[in-house]
């Protein structure tokens, strides 16, 4: 995502040199985001995205590399790792510094979109539904480093920043989400960020076809509801940040057909669309007050989910009827 940290010509022939890639042909820096360092690697014999993780430790990056990897073999339509020439997904980098995790992933064909349809959401449900379901078959466990006790201690930090109305929800909100959160639901592998820029589509405009799902760098074992909630809230809302009820039922029931949702999951469903705006707000609102220095940063209005919060809080009640017959 966001270039931190610069990798020269000479160190990137280098690194190559450990895979059989054949020799670079050019490469350049993806500006988007805000987490990791990425390149667009071109080869004489593919199309690689070459990731530095600036804030992972090399046990959580292992982690993610073989959830990726598990997910490709399982036919999970998603970028798989490569491997270097002994074997391994992950490498170290020495920028100077310190030495940070690096590794190099195909590239799937294609590019996000901004507008989404019913046929998008559609696809996209069938997606995850086959990476939930090829997860719980994932032994590796991972917490939800961002999961409620995060949620907690962050709200803590942003707190003094906010006005006293938004101080006012947050607070509401995380006492709301204490219990819903721990609740007893289907638990399994989560993507926890599949907003529409970490998937990619091929085609014409108007009937592209889903290429894969990418940047699994906050996957950990959650609530698989919270996933799908997640993900509704950025590729089903209307642009006054409601949601489609359209679009909701034909990602989840695409989603059902490969992961049988339960009733059980209906009853927190509406809390769970307030749990996936909470964690975003707070995010963006970390980033705005606690800014990291980096060459090419970008940062998103924390304004967007505050509203996206604010919508699922008011009509709760409604979007228990946004879900499969």
């Amino acid at each position: 995502m966001s270039v931190y940290t610069t990798i020269e010509e000479n160190e990137l022939h280098i690194f190559l040199s450990n895979y059989n890639v054949g020799e670079l042909d050019q490469y350049k820096g993806i500006s988007d985001g805000i987490e990791n360092t990425n390149y667009f690697v071109d080869t004489t014999q593919g199309r690689f995205v070459l990731t530095i993780f600036e804030h992972h430790s090399f046990e959580e990056m292992q982690y993610y590399l073989d959830l990726m990897h598990h997910l490709a073999d399982h036919k999970v339509p998603s970028a798989n790792p490569v491997a270097d020439k002994q074997g391994n997904y992950l490498s170290r980098f020495n920028d100077g510094s310190k030495n940070k995790p690096i590794a190099l992933v195909e590239r799937l064909n294609g590019s996000s979109i901004i507008k989404t349809s019913i046929n998008h959401c559609e696809q996209l449900g069938m997606a995850m539904g086959k990476m939930h379901a090829a997860g719980l078959t994932f032994e590796t466990r991972q917490n939800n480093p961002r999961g409620p006790v995060w949620c907690q201690q962050t709200a803590l930090k942003v707190m003094q920043k906010l006005n006293a109305d938004e101080r006012k929800t947050l607070d509401e909100e995380i006492h709301f989400q204490i219990e819903k959160r721990h609740a007893d639901l289907p638990r399994g592998v989560i993507h926890a960020d599949l907003f529409r820029d970490n998937a990619l589509w091929h085609g014409e405009k108007g009937s592209e076809r889903f290429s894969g799902i990418i940047d699994f760098y906050y996957s950990c074992d959650d609530v698989l509801l919270y996933d799908l909630a997640v993900a509704t809230n950025d590729w089903c809302r209307n642009d006054d940040f409601s949601l489609n009820k359209e679009k909701v039922i034909a990602l989840l029931n695409n989603y059902h057909f490969f992961r049988p949702l339960t009733q059980h999951e209906q009853q927190y469903w509406p809390a769970m669309l307030r749990a996936g705006a909470l964690r975003f707000w707070l995010s963006r609102l970390y980033d705005k007050y606690f800014p990291r220095a980096g060459e090419l940063v970008h940062t998103k209005n924390p304004d967007e989910f505050k509203a996206i919060l604010t919508d699922r809080i008011t009509h709760s009640d409604h979007y228990f009827s946004y879900w499969p017959n």
